[in-house]
């Protein structure tokens, strides 16, 4: 992908989301079947938003009154972040401009992307996740109406 690669633009949907130890060793990120969008726009817009699966309801209507244990867990499995894209040769950098996690906003988040059909792959360099050095792949697909 070179530049702006029209071919990107649009909605994905996901379908399997795997970190991989920096030994090979691949656990699965967000549960079994993780869902979520990527958005992609023909002005430079992105859009990220991942949810584990098996995620519980919280106990309350009023997401502030739940209890602390219910708000942390809900955190913990959901992310979605926004803001510019550019692509440099094989990368895509997202520049977050908004995020879950505040600490990712005004950062450049740098994904290797490739293409096989309606199938996108993006895969991160080696980053700190609970403290290990993990490589997070997301896959998604070519979300069709």
């Amino acid at each position: 992908m070179m530049g702006r690669d029209n071919s990107i633009i649009g909605t994905w949907k996901l379908v399997s989301a795997v970190l991989t130890t920096l030994d090979g060793e691949p656990r699965k990120l967000f549960g079994d079947n993780p869902s979520g969008f990527l958005t992609y726009t023909d002005d430079g817009r992105m859009t990220a938003i991942v949810a584990s699966s098996g995620r519980e309801p919280l106990s309350v209507a009023d997401p502030n009154a739940a209890p602390a244990a219910e708000r942390a867990e809900a955190f913990s499995t959901f992310t979605a972040y926004a803001g510019r894209y550019t692509f440099h040769g094989d990368k895509v950098v997202h520049h977050v401009e908004v995020s879950l996690f505040q600490n990712w906003e005004g950062t450049d988040q740098v994904r290797f992307a490739r293409m096989d059909g309606a199938r996108l792959t993006l895969t991160t360099p080696p980053m700190s996740i609970g403290g290990e050095q993990l490589v997070v792949q997301l896959t998604w697909e070519r979300f069709r109406v």
